[in-house]
Formats: structure tokens, C-alpha cells, sequence
């Protein structure tokens, strides 16, 4: 300590100053920069708009990390695939290195793994506690699936309740079978397929140049945020069909997570785990923010018929038991354990 006794020349004291910050900032936890040194900088994409869930997860990380590591890591964002690449080639993305991190929908990596097809299976859960509890029996399968694509699994994203987008009113199963219909993974397309519409897997990044060709007149979809924006002009009717709560995950490159020192690897978990509460926040209003957001655009709201409510229900089952031969004995006991556990909607 200091006193006026000391001897020391005052152009040392900022330096003694820094030295200890640095050590009280270590004992909680906090890995400040080596004075000097640049940042370790991750690149991070997504394709969806900045103000969708994944969007404002992979912004409310970035902030988190720059807060956690007093700037020691930088998230760099982009968003709206303005890195070219779609979720289903985010994780190759992140494996050679053209990303360090990426936020990808789930349902777009059923290639990679049946797993990550789980929280999109049709008509399986309809309300945010059930999509929490689906989940939280899942997050050890998702977390050693990442791990075998040289991926460190950080947050999980909810999204809204998916719905029908369509040029005219699409309730009813006749509607149904003039839809040319953008589906967001292969056991949507088969759903749609088998309730009569034409049915395509395409991601979202692919979707306003279709609509624009006119080759698609409707989407499956929660169009959330500004994704929303790009569908109600071509799409104005929305039918409320709760197809399903699907997930998005972030993940980082195994090596870059390694590389980070033990104390910036807490922080970034510790930022991770906080991103993640928020995102499952959002989400208990988001619903009804798209819904008024929407009508206020001019979208026209309705729900499905019994007729096609059933229609889509029958379809939906056939596509989850297909699911469950091909996921595998420990993804399909989990959809078993979930199924059966109390609390589950009916």
C-alpha cells in the first residue's frame, strides 16, 4: 500500500494500479486483456435477421462475452446469411474454420444427426414449458452430437409456434392442396406432402427470391421479427396450425474454444447460460408481439379447421414414428421418456 512515505515515482503507480485490478478481477472470475494486446476475435453467423430469436441471441452473447472478458473476446456478428452461408453448412462452416462460432436452425442439421430433428418433430409439443422439458432431456445428445462435429455446444434458441404462411386462405384441407409450400427440414416437407400441399425443404435465406419467381405461394414458418417483414408482403394470410417450437444452437469451434485460457472459458459459459435464460424470456411474449405486429401489417389471422387440424395431426404422426426408426435407441428414448413423464400436453 501506499503512503507518504514511499519512494516510489508516481509514473509507476498506473501500472501498479493495473496489476491490481488484473488480480481482483481474476478472484472473481473475470479474464481482463493483457495490456496491449488485441482481442481474440470469433466470427459468428447466422442466417436469420438481426431482431429474430437467433438474431438476438447471437447479439445478447456478443455483449455478454465483451462484458464477461472485459474485451480479452470479441464476438464478430453477421446476420441475415450476409456470410453466404446457410444453417445446415454452418457447422462444416465452423469445423474448417471459415466461421469460428454459427447460430443454426435445428431441423436444417437432421443430416449431420436425427437428433437435432427432434424439437421440430410436428405436433409433439405446444406450449414453452413442455419445449423447456423436451429439451433439458435432449441438451447431453445435442452436446455429444456437436462434440463429434469438433463443436463445443454453447445456448439453444426457442422459436415461436411455426404456422402457414399462404397468398390466400389456406384453414381448410382443399387450400392445403394448392399450396406450393416451403418447408424448414425433410420431416416437414413429408408432413406437408402427405396432408396433399406440394412441399419443398428450402432455408429461409432461399425464400424471398422463390416468392419473388412466384414458384412458392406459401411457407411453414413462425415469422418472427423481420423474417416476418419478408413474408407479409407476398404472404398475408397466417394460419395457426402450432406445428412445433423448434430449436436453433450455437456452437464454437472446439479448437477455438480450447485455445481460450480456463478463466475466459468459464466466462464464456457463464455467458452462454445467460443468453440462454433471456432467449427462453423473449419468447413467453414473442408470440403475441409477432401476432400484433403482423396484424397491424395487414395479415389476416385464422385457425386451421377440425378438417385439417386432423389432417396434418395424422400426417404428423406417420412422420415421428419414422423419425423414431431412423434417430436411433437414445433419441427415441428420450421423445419416450418425454412422452410419458407428467405435464405433457395433450
Amino acid at each position: 500500500m501506499f503512503n507518504s512515505q514511499n519512494t516510489m515515482k508516481l509514473h509507476h503507480i498506473p501500472r501498479l494500479a493495473m496489476v491490481a485490478l488484473a488480480i481482483l478481477a481474476g478472484s472473481a472470475g473475470t479474464a481482463l486483456p493483457v495490456h496491449g494486446a488485441e482481442p481474440t476475435q470469433w466470427r459468428m453467423a447466422t442466417e436469420y435477421p438481426a431482431n429474430t430469436m437467433p438474431g438476438e441471441g447471437v447479439s445478447t452473447f456478443a455483449m455478454e462475452v465483451k462484458s464477461r472478458t472485459a474485451g480479452a473476446l470479441e464476438i464478430l456478428p453477421s446476420y441475415d446469411a450476409s456470410a453466404g452461408i446457410k444453417s445446415a453448412d454452418i457447422p462444416k462452416a465452423v469445423r474448417d474454420g471459415a466461421l469460428d462460432a454459427g447460430d443454426a436452425y435445428g431441423g436444417a442439421l437432421a443430416g449431420l444427426d436425427p437428433v437435432f430433428a427432434l424439437s421440430s418433430l410436428p405436433f409433439v409439443v405446444d406450449n414453452i414449458e413442455d419445449a423447456q422439458r423436451l429439451l433439458e432431456l435432449a441438451r447431453p445428445l445435442y452436446a455429444k452430437a456437436f462434440e463429434a462435429l469438433g463443436q463445443h455446444l454453447l445456448y439453444v434458441t426457442p422459436w415461436p409456434a411455426s404456422g402457414i404462411w399462404s397468398s390466400k386462405p389456406a384453414s381448410g384441407v382443399d387450400a392445403l392442396r394448392t399450396l406450393s409450400i416451403r418447408t424448414y427440414d425433410v420431416t416437414s416437407a413429408s408432413v406437408m406432402q402427405a396432408a396433399g400441399a406440394r412441399a419443398e425443404f428450402l432455408s429461409f435465406s432461399e425464400l424471398p427470391a422463390r416468392l419473388s419467381a412466384g414458384t412458392i405461394n406459401a411457407a411453414l414458418s413462425s415469422g418472427d421479427g423481420a423474417a416476418g417483414r419478408k413474408l407479409w408482403g407476398w404472404l398475408p394470410y397466417f394460419t395457426t396450425i402450432e406445428y412445433a417450437m423448434p430449436l436453433s444452437f450455437a456452437t464454437v469451434s472446439a479448437r477455438a474454444y480450447a485455445a481460450l485460457s480456463p478463466e475466459q472459458r468459464r466466462a464464456v459459459d457463464q455467458a452462454a447460460q445467460a443468453t440462454e435464460t433471456q432467449q427462453w424470456q423473449r419468447l413467453r411474449n414473442r408470440g403475441e408481439d409477432n401476432r400484433q405486429n403482423m396484424q397491424r401489417s395487414g395479415v389476416t389471422i385464422a385457425p386451421p379447421s377440425a378438417e385439417l387440424r386432423q389432417t396434418l395431426q395424422r400426417a404428423g404422426e406417420q412422420a415421428v414414428a419414422e423419425w423414431e426408426r431412423k434417430a436411433g435407441h437414445d433419441a427415441a428414448a428420450v421423445l419416450q421418456q418425454f412422452r410419458s413423464a407428467p405435464g405433457e400436453a395433450r
